[in-house]
């Protein structure tokens, strides 16, 4: 048995809806499994996801107050009122200041823009920036990704006689700030149909209303702010992103240019996965270091020597990002395991001193990964007495829902279910811990806290071609709620399995079934070759995709986990390197059956080495589900059967050592006997002590068979023995050779040995399927003779 690190969730597939869409659209079955698994199981709905041909962006002015902000914003332009764009440090933020800024100053504003820094302002409009803007005339300011939550904020502006405009799409408290207008998609009673656009969607909508056409050149933009920020990419989140990629593969921007020579990219490759980890951490990692500017002036920038000056300034602050989050990351991971241990510890909430509140979010996400609880890190400022905090969530507990319970502790906080971010007093933050505490033991289950998988199907061999695969395409771009598919392909026979890379981290597999044959590779999988028993029936789930070598096209998985749903027998008879046994066996139940037994060989184990000498000690040990290694060769195969009755365990690891083998010894035959018998009746009295090694040589037996059928024959009275001569006993009955005990004890060796120790692996193992499913047959081989 070999368990997966995760809870695999398989989406039922509707077969019938799946044929609808095979027969109206000519599409592959596995695409349209794939569609139907994730709620588009209409014809319509699947031709509009598939093919954006005709899809139109929904009219802006269905956003509550859109009419209110454009006259304002068009009257500004017309009186060349100054106008300030208030944005986050974020891409998503970046990209929305970079939307409107573009926009405003196509329509002949007179603009600027503001992005607060992160170390000393904070997150969101503050009251320092906004009387600043007033002393240097500003009377519109625009908010962009943020803004929904600045209660006081506003009423400040109010004072200062500044026109508030906010957009945003952060979730809306309770409380909505006092501003000229609010465009949000998610405001109450809004009749916009579609409530989860980023904050640069918004933008672009803005941008959409005061062009009063679709801004085409803006979407590359909007894709990247889109993707970067993790919403949803389906309704028109699917279609900012899906025409913006397309933007963005012909760009013209000189930023976006010299960040893609930077870092090796060809334009005409862009996707999904270019945007999500390349350019969102590069725009990033400015305003997490230090100041967002330069990440908005790239955007914004037609000049191309400063454009690659600050293409390199970022990816070197993107590379002192990724150092700074290893080093926090380490620090927080032993802070989790020393003060603060999951199993008493739903959540995580930890923070320290000195830990850049920039990258925390990012250490957040890390500790959810390796965890798998909700986590919160904050970073400590103890003169100010504050702690700023970055959350990430797992499913079934609601950040944004469980935070708000706690409002009174957070003066500064906002988010959504599954992220948020927040201020609050140094002396709330055990406060804090102790609240979700108590909120998620109320709503988590043990269940909750093993990571799901969710696969979009389970998969057959035969019907994944390479046309199947390339028309998977069509489902890009992946992302929120329309992840990259995962599929499932179950009880696969192992063709080949090795470890492979410079570490021998990874891993290489070939599985097949019913005469097809699929590569996979696990990145980091490595680890799992010694638990996979290449005789077993492996069940592996991943991402397929297309192998190209050598212009030969084949199709692939990239492995996520593996399993083994069955017990495993892993077969070391006749290893000689013993040590190899013991650093591949975890967590072992080491069985020895001989006290004789060499323990000089596993002298490591002595401690831990379980002695089953008799039938009783079989019984009475509890090996279900267990990893059990069988040191030596038992006395018969009786108390294995025992040993295993009614418990089937994990994995068995067979080594069966024996220090000197009956096996390859001659057994005799009747013929043997027969032949020996009638040489007898002519020469004896025979001195075998003399003539024996003689007898032997002449026959090309061994010394052996010619003493062992001796003894045989004496103990069944056929013969006597005096001073090593031996000769015929008159008057003999007629008697099996079975007995015999020393030819009993002869036939029991001989078979033991060849059913245990020199049996094919498949043939012990049918042997020890026998015995879990209470069928064996105990069949011993006995030559029968006269």
């Amino acid at each position: 048995m070999l368990k997966a690190k995760t809870r695999w969730v398989v989406r039922q597939t509707n077969q019938e809806l799946v044929g609808q869409l095979v027969n109206e659209l000519n599409i592959t079955p596995l695409v349209a499994s794939l569609l139907v698994n994730r709620g588009i199981n209409t014809v319509d709905s699947a031709r509009y996801f598939l093919f954006d041909k005709d899809q139109t962006f929904h009219d802006p002015f269905l956003l509550l107050f859109m009419d209110v902000a454009v006259e304002r914003i068009k009257e500004a332009i017309e009186k060349q009122e100054p106008i300030l764009i208030f944005g986050d440090y974020d891409a998503d933020g970046v990209t929305s200041t970079s939307v409107i800024m573009i926009a405003l100053q196509e329509l002949g504003a007179n603009v600027q823009f503001y992005i607060p820094n992160r170390f000393t302002e904070g997150y969101g409009p503050n009251e320092n920036a906004f009387r600043l803007a007033a002393e240097n005339g500003i009377r519109l300011i625009i908010t962009v990704d943020t803004g929904i939550s600045a209660i006081h904020e506003a009423k400040i502006a109010k004072e200062l006689g500044i026109d508030l405009i906010i957009t945003d799409h952060h979730e809306p408290g309770p409380e909505l700030p006092e501003a000229l207008a609010i465009i949000h998609p998610k405001l109450e009673n809004s009749p916009y149909p579609f409530r989860d656009l980023a904050g640069v969607g918004v933008a672009f909508k803005l941008a959409h209303a005061l062009y009063g056409k679709v801004p085409e050149h803006l979407l590359d933009l909007a894709a990247i702010g889109t993707i970067a920020d993790l919403v949803p990419l389906n309704g028109e989140n699917r279609l900012i992103a899906k025409r913006g990629i397309r933007k963005l593969k012909s760009t013209e921007r000189v930023g976006l240019k010299s960040l893609f020579k930077l870092t090796g990219v060809e334009a005409g490759s862009v996707d999904e996965e270019t945007v999500g980890f390349i350019i969102a951490p590069r725009l990033n990692a400015a305003g997490r270091l230090d100041h967002a500017e330069p990440a908005a002036r790239l955007l914004l920038t037609q000049d191309v020597l400063e454009a690659e000056l600050i293409a390199e300034e970022i990816d070197q602050l993107n590379k002192e990002r990724q150092a700074i989050v290893n080093a926090i990351s380490e620090e927080a991971i032993k802070m989790v395991d020393e003060h603060y241990p999951i199993e008493k510890n739903p959540v995580i909430v930890i923070g320290k001193q000195g830990w850049n509140p920039g990258v925390i979010g990012i250490v957040a996400s890390r500790l959810v990964e390796k965890y798998y609880r909700p986590a919160i890190v904050l970073s400590f400022d103890e003169e100010k007495n504050l702690a700023k905090g970055s959350a990430r969530s797992i499913a079934g507990f609601d950040l944004f829902k469980n935070l708000s319970t706690c409002r009174e502790i957070l003066p500064h906080f906002g988010g959504h279910p599954a992220a948020a971010g927040m201020t609050l007093q140094l002396s709330d933050v055990d406060d804090l811990r102790n609240r979700l505490t108590v909120l998620a033991n109320e709503q988590l289950t043990e269940d909750d806290f093993v990571p799901i998988t969710q696969l979009d199907g389970e998969v057959e061999l035969k019907d994944i071609p390479i046309s199947a695969i390339e028309e998977m395409q069509l489902l890009s771009p992946f992302g929120m709620n329309n992840p990259k598919p995962k599929v499932l392909v179950k009880d696969t026979s192992i063709s080949q399995i090795r470890k492979i890379g410079a570490d021998q981290n990874h891993l290489k597999v070939a599985i097949e079934k019913e005469g097809v044959t699929l590569d996979g590779i696990g990145f980091g999988l490595g680890y799992v070759f010694e638990q996979i028993s290449p005789y077993s029936k492996l069940s592996v789930i991943g991402e397929l995709s297309i192998n190209e070598w050598n212009n030969i096209r084949k199709p692939q998985i990239f492995l996520e986990d593996l399993a083994v749903q069955d017990w495993q027998l892993f077969d070391y008879r006749g290893l000689k390197r013993t040590q190899k046994l013991i650093d591949m066996v975890p967590n072992g139940k080491w069985i020895v059956f001989n006290k004789e037994f060499n323990q000089t060989i596993f002298h490591t184990l002595l401690d831990q080495i379980i002695l089953v000498e008799s039938e009783e000690d079989a019984i009475k040990l509890d090996l279900a589900n267990e990893h059990v290694v069988l040191l030596d060769l038992p006395p018969s195969k009786k108390i294995v059967e025992l040993l295993f009755e009614g418990k089937t365990p994990g994995r068995i690891y067979v080594h069966f050592y024996k220090k000197d083998s009956d096996f390859f010894s001659t057994m005799p035959t009747r013929e043997h006997f027969k032949w020996f018998y009638a040489f007898l009746s002519k020469k004896a009295p025979f001195d075998i002590k003399r003539y024996g090694d003689d007898l032997a040589k002449y026959r090309g037996w061994t010394r052996e068979t010619i003493d062992f059928m001796s003894e045989v024959f004496f103990e069944l009275d056929f013969v006597k023995i005096n001073n090593g001569f031996i000769s015929l006993n008159t008057g003999m009955n007629k008697r099996d050779l079975t007995e015999s005990i020393t030819y009993q004890q002869k036939v029991a060796q001989f078979t033991l040995e060849n059913d245990l120790l020199y049996s094919s692996h498949q043939q012990l193992k049918s042997w020890f399927d026998g015995l879990f499913q209470g069928s064996v047959n105990i069949e011993e081989a006995v030559e029968e003779w006269i």
